[in-house]
């Protein structure tokens, strides 16, 4: 006995089949349109992960060089980050006013001087 969940295979040749004298090409189990484009930039760009340090918790997104605009200083080394230069937008989960206060404050931050800040407190 067939599956009752799949859907059934048009016999060659035979007459309204669909897209048997269309000459398109769908791939199977396409469900009859094309596929939406996929943006590549964004796909790499990553999504915000959270960390946990012993100065708090943070919210780390990288940035690809192709969407780094702007011109930024990094609080780690007090250089710009210039345009065309992958890092990371970093904020505060914890932050003292909550977590609209932590976003309002967030930085952009060299990838290197974000994995070798100090946790030193002094």
């Amino acid at each position: 006995m067939p599956r009752s969940n799949r859907p059934r295979r048009a016999a060659a040749g035979r007459a309204g089949s669909g897209n048997a004298g269309s000459g398109k090409k769908l791939r199977p189990g396409a469900k009859g349109g094309p596929a939406p484009e996929l943006d590549l930039e964004r796909a790499r760009s990553g999504f915000a992960r959270r960390e946990s340090a012993p100065d708090g918790e943070w919210s780390v997104r990288p940035i690809t060089a192709g969407r780094a605009e702007k011109t930024y200083i990094c609080p780690g080394c007090s250089t710009a980050v210039l345009p065309g230069v992958a890092h990371l937008v970093v904020w505060s989960e914890d932050h003292l006013f909550g977590a609209a206060a932590g976003l309002a404050e967030r930085r952009h931050w060299h990838s290197n001087c974000w994995t070798s800040r100090s946790y030193r407190y002094r």
